[in-house]
């Protein structure tokens, strides 16, 4: 099955945020070999275009496109001089992607299908929300409208360290949440001091949070492994990491309890299927960074011995592939990722 074409183009994203997320944070990409077209989502917008258009497509054309451990390893190795980490793995992101759709649909098998003999449709699902309405917490309170009964609460960095405005913010929202919902927190990598981190996890350990997510910035692997081996809430990252050899460093180093790669970014599939293995060896946790968006539900489903799906981005609800209703995510087409892009 050789393939006969490589593209990539930017998608529209008209409701996404301004900044780097709508102008970088998602990039269309086809694979065409043997009559049949794979579809991927990687990121890195115009670079991204360049590295998959200029450096990526002669490397692939005429290549056996069922090899795509293989072809991985190649795209890898080719871009290690200004690689490694960031846009080029973004790029490689979209193509792996493309290359596990066109082997699901080869196969005539939904993804899923490929990594697990009888994976479920549908798992539980997460709502990701913001300090939203007149208390902050609307968002929460939609959340459980919809039937979540996990939902994080983002931005609650403020500013440059956790105070105890902070941990007010975290009962309240508890409060407001129940106590038969589980919450988590995200603090978007907005402190920098480890031991003010871990004085608010004290504080809160009584409210019950699933995990704290990004408290420190994601390169401070010191301070989040001082971190997570003191703190009574577990901690979790790793949405901005690159590769699997990446995320063993991070498990070596016992950096987080819980790690959220992003198919989209991390490497594509290829490199997830592996961090969860990396993950059972660890005894640690995997729980993808919006992982009920179709490119990382598939492998939730088909890999997750605890699976909980993150909400998507809603300004890429167009792609679809599947449906998030009721606290649930359920993947619908198939074979391959069962959706198609404008690109």
């Amino acid at each position: 099955m050789k393939i006969t074409d490589v593209r990539a183009a930017q998608p529209e994203a008209t409701s996404a945020p301004r900044d780097w997320r709508g102008s970088l944070g998602q990039l269309s990409v086809a694979v065409e070999a043997g009559g049949m077209v794979g579809y991927g989502m990687g990121a890195g917008g115009a670079a991204g275009t360049h590295v998959i258009h200029e450096e990526l497509r002669s490397l692939l054309l005429g290549a056996d496109a069922s090899d795509v451990e293989g072809l991985w390893q190649t795209m890898y190795r080719s871009t290690l001089a200004y690689g490694r980490k960031g846009l080029a793995l973004m790029a490689i992101s979209g193509v792996d992607l493309a290359l596990w759709d066109l082997r699901g649909k080869a196969a005539g098998k939904p993804v899923a299908a490929l990594l697990a003999e009888d994976p479920p449709a549908e798992v539980p699902a997460y709502s990701t929300t913001g300090l939203d309405g007149a208390d902050g917490f609307e968002g929460i309170a939609e959340a459980l409208r919809a039937g979540f009964a996990a939902v994080k609460l983002g931005g609650i960095a403020g500013s440059g360290a956790p105070d105890e405005g902070t941990a007010d913010l975290l009962r309240r929202a508890r409060e407001r949440a129940g106590g038969g919902v589980q919450l988590m927190a995200d603090a978007g990598m907005g402190w920098s001091d480890p031991a003010r981190v871990l004085a608010l996890c004290e504080e809160v350990a009584d409210l019950g949070l699933v995990w704290l997510e990004e408290p420190l910035p994601s390169d401070d692997l010191d301070g989040y492994a001082w971190l997570t081996q003191r703190s009574p809430v577990p901690i979790a990252g790793g949405e901005h990491e690159f590769t699997a050899r990446a995320f063993a460093e991070l498990m070596d180093r016992g950096c987080h309890r819980i790690y959220q790669p992003d198919v989209c970014w991390c490497g594509g599939l290829t490199q997830l299927v592996e961090i969860y293995r990396l993950a059972r060896d660890h005894g640690v946790r995997v729980c993808p960074h919006r992982g009920s968006e179709v490119w990382g539900l598939h492998a939730v489903a088909a890999l997750d011995p605890e699976p909980l799906a993150e909400s998507g981005r809603p300004w890429m609800e167009w792609v679809g592939g599947r449906e998030l209703r009721g606290g649930r995510a359920r993947w619908t087409g198939g074979p391959g990722f069962g959706v198609e892009l404008p690109v």
